[in-house]
């Protein structure tokens, strides 16, 4: 892995926020496309083939394998990268896609690595690899709805995760289990045991609305929650939209409980 550019950055803004990276010459910060807001005259851009590690050693395969990870997570096979070439220090900015949080991560901090959804990468210092992580065990695989596979984020420098709505933060100890909606997960540790546990009662998942699964946190480690996915929102908004065709009015009924059985709000 190429050495990680150290980077300042500072973040803006409540509800919708944005985070603003200073870089000095020659720095440079990888993010998803479209993730851009504004940068100053003297930053190129440049758009890269693969997960964003840059590794020299690792040539065309290298890229080629980090681009095949990317493909799998349903994202693009590329990343740009935003590199100052100026004389002295550049800003460039990325704005989050939905209402919520932007995280400020340093993965050299909490061992060098961080599990996090799929869609809540944000932007990293040029040198963090994004790659996949998926779950070991069928049930996480078949019912864990965003949780199936997530990303990794390596290295040993800053990362921006994007929480929306409220973001909490939990440590667990070892051993100590936290039950969470799948989609309410933004990362964790990998550190922290994650699965995926059945409710137990039909009747919760048909009325309750919270389907027949659940993720299940155990300690050690930290995890970062947020009170509002962006699959809930949209499905809210879908639900009660004209182009759900009755206005939403099935989602209280029992028709609408069966509609959401397996993954409840999330899917």
């Amino acid at each position: 892995m190429s050495p990680m550019h150290v980077i300042d950055y500072t973040i803006y803004g409540e509800d919708m926020q944005f985070v603003e990276i200073e870089l000095d010459p020659g720095e440079a910060a990888v993010a998803e496309a479209g993730g851009m807001m504004y940068m100053e005259d003297g930053i190129d851009m440049e758009t890269i083939f693969g997960d964003g590690s840059n590794s020299g050693s690792g040539g065309f395969l290298g890229a080629l394998m980090g681009a095949g990870k990317r493909l799998l997570t349903g994202e693009s096979l590329f990343m740009t990268v935003f590199v100052n070439k100026g004389a002295g220090k550049k800003k460039v900015a990325f704005g989050a896609p939905f209402p919520g949080t932007i995280i400020p991560v340093d993965l050299a901090q909490i061992g060098g690595e961080l599990i996090a959804q799929k869609d809540s990468f944000l932007c990293a210092a040029k040198g963090v690899s994004i790659g996949i992580a998926f779950q070991k065990k069928l049930g996480a695989g078949f019912f864990g709805g965003e949780g199936f596979i997530m990303q990794r984020l390596q290295g040993d420098g800053l990362c921006f995760v994007h929480a929306g709505g409220t973001l909490h933060e939990r440590t667990l100890a070892p051993g100590e289990g936290l039950r969470v909606d799948t989609g309410c997960i933004v990362a964790f540790q990998p550190t922290v045991n994650y699965d995926i546990q059945y409710v137990g009662k039909i009747k919760s998942a048909l009325f309750g609305g919270e389907g027949l699964f659940f993720a299940t946190l155990q300690g050690p480690g930290k995890v970062w929650l947020q009170s509002l996915p962006l699959s809930r929102m949209a499905n809210r908004i879908v639900g009660a939209s004209k182009i759900a065709g009755s206005g939403g009015r099935g989602e209280g009924s029992v028709l609408g409980g069966i509609g959401g059985l397996l993954a409840g709000d999330n899917d």
